[in-house]
């Protein structure tokens, strides 16, 4: 989750958001209809010294962006190994994850540990995807 959106510029959020074409760069929820507007984050975040760079940044809704918060990886628990979390700017989505009946299913670990933490299969975020 970024620290702090104000302090990333207005024009560069903008660009952030049309860049994802509106839908969250992790789960791919669309921003139109949503209740709660969707927010600029921080891949690494400021506490780890991430930049406010277009670069450093992705369109996420808030369900990805407060699951994620601050972390960069999390741990494969059947390999017992430190994971690094999907990074929209360098990785390719459906390298990581497929959808399969609105479930977001993980391809690698990096996709599983990023479909655990952010909880893209939570009942409460599948309506988001068509899932009732």
């Amino acid at each position: 989750m970024s620290t702090n959106n104000s302090s990333v510029p207005a024009s560069t959020r903008r660009l952030v958001a049309e860049r994802a074409n509106y839908a969250c760069e992790y789960c791919l929820a669309e921003d139109v209809g949503s209740f709660i507007g969707f927010e600029v984050d921080h891949i690494i975040s400021r506490k780890h010294r991430g930049s406010n760079d277009a670069i450093n940044l992705a369109y996420a809704c808030p369900d990805c962006n407060r699951s994620k918060g601050s972390d960069i990886a999390s741990i494969d628990w059947e390999n017992r190994e430190i994971v690094r979390f999907y990074n929209p700017r360098t990785d390719i989505w459906a390298e990581h994850f497929r959808l399969a009946g609105g479930f977001i299913e993980p391809l690698t670990p990096i996709g599983k540990v990023t479909v655990d933490i952010l909880r893209f299969n939570d009942k409460i975020r599948l309506p988001d995807r068509g899932i009732f």
